[in-house]
Order: structure tokens, then C-alpha cells, then sequence
């Protein structure tokens, strides 16, 4: 299975896709108009090791709600995850049994390798 969960909104996440084209046999998923499954989120927690490796300290209502001056469990960065797309770091890509989370210069190459 090849499959990249990304933000259409997002110019950094445009950037990324069209970096890795040609996507041919990979599926694409928008997470604000096709939300995540908690089914989804476990795939990747399995795959990454922790929540917290999938969430996003970026996301502005991490400082809005004030989570930043807050202590997170396993099971906060699941739930916060599930309730807003932008706590999901991205791009996410998955290929087989790898996982490339984020935008570093370094993940993308990684992740580009795997999918061609």
C-alpha cells in the first residue's frame, strides 16, 4: 500500500506532492474533506510508535488551547488528533511497512525513495 495523508490547503504539503510526482498507484487523502479513522490513526501509530511522533506542535490551536504549557499523554495526542486535522503532522506517507512523517528535508527524500 502506498498512501499520503496531506492538507490541500497547505502550500508546503503542494510542494511536497509535486516533489514526489509521478504518484502513480498511490492514493492520495485530503484530511480536512476525508478525515482521518481512528482505524487510520492506529495503522499509523503502529507503524510510527507513539501518537505523539504524528502530532503537530506547529498547529496554531496548539497554542490556542493552550497546550503548550500543558503535559500530553498518549491518549491526549490521540484524541486531539482525531478532533482537529491540523494537530497531524504533515505530509504522511506510507508505504508498505515504512513511515515518513513531516516535512524535513531529509523525511520527503526518504519517503520519495520508497514510493519510486
Amino acid at each position: 500500500m502506498k498512501k499520503i495523508y496531506h492538507l490541500g490547503s497547505c502550500s508546503t504539503c503542494k510542494r511536497i506532492l509535486k516533489e514526489l510526482e509521478p504518484l502513480d498507484g498511490v492514493e492520495l487523502q485530503e484530511i480536512k474533506s476525508e478525515p482521518i479513522t481512528p482505524e487510520q490513526l492506529e495503522q499509523m501509530k503502529a507503524l510510527s510508535g507513539s501518537y505523539e511522533s504524528l502530532f503537530s506542535r506547529r498547529a496554531m490551536l496548539f497554542r490556542q488551547r493552550g497546550l503548550h504549557e500543558k503535559e500530553l499523554s498518549e491518549k491526549d495526542y490521540k484524541e486531539l488528533i482525531l478532533d482537529h486535522y491540523t494537530f497531524l503532522k504533515r505530509p504522511v506517507i506510507i508505504v508498505g511497512d515504512q513511515i515518513f512523517i513531516g516535512n524535513s528535508k531529509k523525511t520527503v527524500e526518504a519517503g520519495k525513495e520508497a514510493i519510486h
